[in-house]
């Protein structure tokens, strides 16, 4: 017992010796560590309310848009892109507005939110469209060598034939009927068989004195 009773001894005061040297690095490693954990739980009930309070408003900007009540969905399409610039439906917004600015003929405040939401949005997809309506919107404004630059980036292969295709409109737009039929040709050639946007580049080509393949 004596023996155990000495051991016993040895272990504790081993302890307040390690305590004595490191114990106040481990309580604030330990502070740390606790204000991390509360950090991370608070940014994602933070994340979560986000969302859902975008996806609120953009309910509302949507329903707003299909009653053609055009200053409501100004208000929260500027809320979107103000208040929650980091949700997915910031960009979303940004390209609803663009839309109906392009309608109102406001083509200039259509493209700024067109360059924001290529520039904020997340999602490829949506990148890539956004992309898209920035290059036509361009094209509409004679900006043709920026709307080339926008056509120019990687996007993926399901948008492919759109940026090709509107590729050729730009070029023909400068009079690069050349560059321009092989842009379509290439949009052609990277649609599937049964794609109706077939027909219209078949005619574009045919406008130009070109062939399918």
């Amino acid at each position: 017992m004596a023996t155990y009773d000495l051991d016993e001894q040895e272990r504790l005061d081993e302890l307040k010796a390690w305590w004595k040297r490191w114990g106040s690095l481990a309580m604030a490693g330990l502070a740390v560590a606790i204000a991390a954990a509360a950090g991370w739980r608070y940014w994602q009930n933070h994340t979560a309310t986000q969302n859902l309070e975008a996806g609120t408003v953009y309910e509302k900007l949507t329903q707003a848009l299909a009653a053609n009540d055009g200053k409501t969905a100004r208000e929260a399409g500027s809320m979107l892109i103000d208040q929650y610039k980091n949700t997915a439906y910031a960009p979303r917004a940004a390209m609803l507005m663009a839309k109906l600015n392009v309608a109102g003929k406001d083509l200039k405040s259509a493209q700024s939110q067109l360059e924001w939401a290529v520039a904020n949005s997340k999602e490829p997809a949506v990148k890539d469209l956004a992309r898209l309506h920035l290059a036509g919107v361009q094209l509409d404004q004679k900006q043709y060598d920026a709307a080339l630059k926008t056509l120019s980036g990687s996007h993926s292969d399901a948008f492919a034939f759109r940026f090709e295709d509107l590729r050729g409109d730009v070029l023909t737009a400068q009079g690069k009927q050349a560059e321009a039929r092989a842009a379509y040709q290439a949009a052609f050639g990277k649609m599937e068989a049964d794609n109706p946007y077939r027909n219209v580049v078949e005619l574009k080509l045919d406008a130009l004195g070109g062939e399918t393949k």
